[in-house]
């Protein structure tokens, strides 16, 4: 049989929970089973129920996670638009060789297919990353309402190039002779 609880056991599980020490943490400081503590608390009706402060701690987590995320995600995209810019500018080659070990450098006005190759790949995975850390938000109805709206717009320029002016607002058809 174990020791008899004590009022400065009870004091003592109070302060700390009131502290927002856990069970377990209570039960090694003050030496006594974590299930003591638990039978204390529920004697003066104090829980250790933290799974509010858990989801809380948890949704503050996922948050600080999608922000570094997306950080990461615009970090690869810049680096796959270096190297695609990169594709294009002159480049410096240089070597060290010979008898005497002499370095040696030459500008070309543009990479090697094999460098250029190798950056175009560097860009792709940067994308690839990219994407798959942060996929593209796009509604497909909004896809095919622009692709929609571009197409009237281009009927309503082609339709003033070869009038001269705006298409003629929506107007009942005037009705003929047989009443139609």
């Amino acid at each position: 049989m174990g020791r008899p609880i004590t009022d400065t056991d009870r004091r003592a599980v109070r302060r700390h929970h009131a502290a927002g020490m856990s069970r377990n943490d209570i039960a090694r400081k003050i030496k006594r089973s974590a299930s003591t503590v638990s039978k204390l608390a529920a004697e003066m009706g104090l829980s250790f129920n933290r799974a509010a402060e858990v989801a809380t701690a948890t949704a503050v987590r996922k948050a600080d996670l999608d922000a570094r995320r997306t950080a990461m995600a615009h970090t690869l995209q810049d680096v796959a638009e270096r190297e695609i810019g990169r594709m294009t500018q002159p480049m410096i080659y240089w070597e060290w060789g010979g008898k005497d070990h002499d370095y040696d450098q030459r500008e070309q006005p543009e990479p090697t297919p094999a460098d250029r190759r190798t950056m175009m790949a560097t860009a792709g995975a940067a994308l690839d990353r990219s994407l798959k850390l942060l996929p593209p938000k796009t509604d497909p109805g909004e896809q095919g309402r622009s692709v929609v709206g571009e197409l009237m717009a281009g009927l309503a320029r082609d339709y003033v190039a070869r009038h001269g002016g705006p298409p003629p607002d929506d107007e009942e058809p005037e009705p003929t002779d047989d009443g139609q």
